[in-house]
């Protein structure tokens, strides 16, 4: 079965867009599939506008970045305009919910897209801390060709030394995973111009 994933991932310094690219592909490798990613950040670096290229797919991958994403990932105002130009004709565009506004002054009305409320979720909910996580979570819900242990494997990886000092956290996250994979699921196959959940 052919199968390649091209996703780009951007947000403010902080938002832990690299982070979240760095587990999906970790997760993605350890399920099998060949992944690679890479950071792209602006000339500010630290405040400025922070991209993650990851590319996942059952053959091999010359290179991480890409023209066109499949699915493209908005987590700030300064990112739904820094990502336009990965952004296609079939490319679904998820978005942090509260940047309603600005998506429809760069996009209009044709882009798929996906809104999702993972600040509000994360601050309502659990901790800020967890929001990218919650992205996360979104992701594999969509895509649907991981699974959530899987991905739990990759935190553990990444975060394992943070949970022993406080197992809290790792509750925290797996509930925030779990949050945002459900929230993937239910919109898993998006064809519609505009989802919002």
């Amino acid at each position: 079965m052919d199968f390649n994933l091209k996703i780009a991932l951007a947000g403010e310094g902080g938002q832990g867009v690299q982070a979240a690219a760095e587990i999906i592909t970790e997760a993605s490798y350890r399920a099998g599939f060949q992944a690679l990613y890479i950071p792209n950040f602006g000339v500010e670096q630290r405040g400025g506008v922070s991209v993650a290229f990851v590319q996942i797919s059952r053959e091999p991958v010359s290179a991480p970045k890409f023209t066109t994403g499949d699915i493209v990932v908005a987590l700030s105002t300064r990112a739904v305009e820094r990502v336009r130009q990965y952004v296609g004709e079939k490319t679904l565009l998820v978005y942090e919910g509260g940047l309603e506004d600005d998506v429809r002054r760069v996009y209009g009305e044709k882009q798929r897209r996906l809104a999702v409320p993972a600040l509000f979720i994360a601050q309502e909910e659990m901790h800020p801390r967890v929001f990218n996580v919650i992205i996360l979570g979104v992701l594999v819900g969509i895509t649907g060709f991981l699974k959530v242990e899987d991905v739990q494997q990759a935190l553990e990886r990444q975060l394992g030394h943070k949970f022993a000092q406080d197992p809290n956290l790792r509750e925290l996250n797996y509930r925030a995973l779990a949050r945002g994979y459900d929230i993937g699921r239910q919109k898993q196959g998006v064809s519609s111009k505009r989802t919002n959940v």
